[in-house]
């Protein structure tokens, strides 16, 4: 009897161990766009430390044409248990049924901004005039080619009757835009704002007027055929609860929630 309690003991310990390891390699795959990555970079850390889940990050554009989007990683065999991407660009991944049915969740919105270089002479962009004299002033512009870029070269510049007068560079990432701006290689870079604040080489200059003005919703989803949908819930739930909010904030978004709340407020008002 003496001698058959060690060998439990030691059977219960490993047990333990195996079990504490497998929890230790629990482990995620997010798919990304880059209009929520400053969040995302900064409150991940803490999700990783409370929850003993790993996640790994891969990043895509919205939409757009070429390997780099989204859509096209997942449709060449990327795997992904998340996705993160503007409210469109989901649309899109929905349409094809990529996407577990009632996982989506709003986490952040985000205006269109412009951005120059830093410690070049600050621009306006602050109403109709000022924006189309800031835009044919720039020897280049740069915007990336997902859901903001698509929406200012066919929307907005044609709008303000600047599009065959303007110099556009489309690039696929709104990390190339900025890059190319910190550079030297554009005057002007147009995106989310998100995207443009609080990065080295870059002055933001601020929001686009009201009118010419796309609030992008960045939206996660689980993937259809995910393996760790509890763990995806999971950090779905973390990025949209009030622990990512201070965050959102400081990147220029607002989060999705808030403005819910807001409209619940403004819905229950005496009129």
């Amino acid at each position: 009897m003496t001698n058959r309690l060690p060998k439990r003991l030691v059977i219960a310990l490993v047990a333990a161990t195996v079990a504490f390891s497998s929890l230790a390699r629990a482990e995620i795959t997010v798919l990304m766009s880059g209009g929520f990555g400053l969040p995302y970079q900064e409150v991940l850390p803490e999700f990783e430390r409370t929850t003993g889940i790993k996640v790994v990050t891969m990043t895509g554009a919205s939409q757009g044409t070429g390997p780099s989007t989204i859509k096209a990683q997942l449709e060449l065999g990327a795997h992904a248990d998340v996705v993160i991407l503007s409210k469109e660009g989901l649309g899109e991944l929905s349409a094809t049924g990529r996407i577990l049915k009632e996982t989506e969740v709003g986490l952040a919105t985000t205006p269109l901004g412009a951005a120059v270089r830093a410690g070049s002479s600050m621009i306006d962009v602050s109403d109709e005039a000022a924006l189309r004299k800031s835009l044919l002033g720039a020897r280049l512009i740069t915007m990336p080619g997902s859901t903001s870029g698509m929406y200012i070269k066919n929307t907005v510049l044609p709008k303000l009757g600047v599009a065959d007068e303007v110099h556009v560079k489309v690039v696929a990432r709104g990390v190339e835009s900025t890059k190319m701006l910190a550079a030297g290689e554009s005057d002007l870079a147009l995106g989310p704002v998100s995207e443009l604040v609080h990065l080295p080489g870059v002055d933001f200059v601020g929001a686009l007027p009201s009118e010419y003005q796309l609030v992008q919703e960045f939206t996660g989803a689980i993937v259809n055929d995910s393996t760790q949908v509890d763990d995806a819930k999971r950090l779905i739930a973390f990025l949209s609860s009030s622990k990512a909010a201070a965050a959102i904030r400081r990147a220029g978004m607002e989060p999705v929630g808030n403005n819910q709340e807001r409209k619940g407020e403004a819905s229950t008002r005496p009129q």
